[in-house]
């Protein structure tokens, strides 16, 4: 019984701190979205009209597509330079010294503010910028490229600069934890690299990657700044669709439209842990 207690007591301030910074916000989201809304004022009442104008209508499908084309590219690039990353820092580098100081390096553009690091492509990918002067220097193109900025492009360049190392992180937790001598006895039998490659370290390697997946997916999803800026409002995702619901005080509308959101990254999410079960992995 004393057990019990002890542990009841440990728990209670975690418990409480996630009653009062998720359970309530989350459901004062939900409670609202039911609300009616006009010009100017927010009127409590329980209708599905916020659901009912926000999933039937074309303009809400054409942008979660846009959204989930966003994290479907950022995801799988992330996973490309995460995983390649984390490799060489765990398999090609030797020192645990290195590692870390190696380590710390990737972690240096988290310095300073995401819209910082954004903004510091403007120059690089404009019109007139290093990337197009250097290009047309050297006679590689004879007019900028215009898909560099202000695209879809510059948006997935963005997302992937700022979240890679959300993909690099666990997964290098991953690779380090491996035990070498598993490696060492695949390549005695007769493995060469990419047979352990597959079969070893991907295998062994998977809890980090569900991870990695979980933050860069579960971030973009709900990401409007990037779009915003990086578009040149040329593109939406959901996210931007709530702050201009917002922007024109149709809070309810946007308490919907966030809740659908939730949803959509929930089910995203247990399609991942369905597949990689972390908790016996880890």
């Amino acid at each position: 019984m004393k057990g019990k207690l002890a542990a009841l007591a440990l728990a209670s301030p975690l418990a409480l701190l996630l009653g009062v910074f998720l359970v309530v916000p989350i459901g004062t989201i939900v409670v609202v979205s039911f609300f009616d809304y006009d010009s100017v004022r927010i009127i409590p009442d329980f209708v599905w009209t916020n659901y009912d104008e926000l999933l039937f209508s074309p303009i809400t499908w054409k942008t979660y597509l846009q959204t989930l084309k966003f994290a479907a590219i950022t995801w799988a690039i992330c996973l490309l330079v995460g995983f390649t990353v984390a490799y060489f820092l765990a398999f090609h580098v030797a020192s645990p010294m290195m590692q870390t100081v190696l380590f710390l390096v990737c972690t240096i553009p988290f310095w300073t503010s995401n819209i910082i690091r954004m903004i510091s492509w403007i120059p690089f990918l404009g019109r007139n910028g290093l990337l197009n002067q250097a290009l047309m220097s050297v006679g590689a193109i004879d007019q900028p490229l215009e898909f560099l900025l202000f695209s879809d492009f510059a948006v997935v360049l963005a997302y992937v600069h700022l979240y890679a190392l959300f993909m690099v992180v666990p997964i290098f937790n991953s690779m380090v934890r491996i035990d070498r001598a598993l490696v060492e006895a695949a390549r005695d039998a007769g493995a060469g690299e990419w047979q352990v490659l597959r079969h070893v370290i991907i295998p062994l390697a998977r809890p980090g990657i569900a991870i990695g997946s979980i933050l860069v997916v579960a971030v973009v999803m709900g990401d409007f700044v990037t779009v915003r800026l990086m578009s040149g409002g040329q593109s939406a995702s959901v996210g931007l669709m709530m702050v201009n619901a917002m922007s024109l005080l149709q809070y309810p509308a946007a308490a919907a439209n966030a809740v659908v959101l939730l949803i959509v990254v929930l089910l995203m999410i247990a399609a991942m842990l369905r597949i990689v079960d972390i908790r016996k992995e880890l």
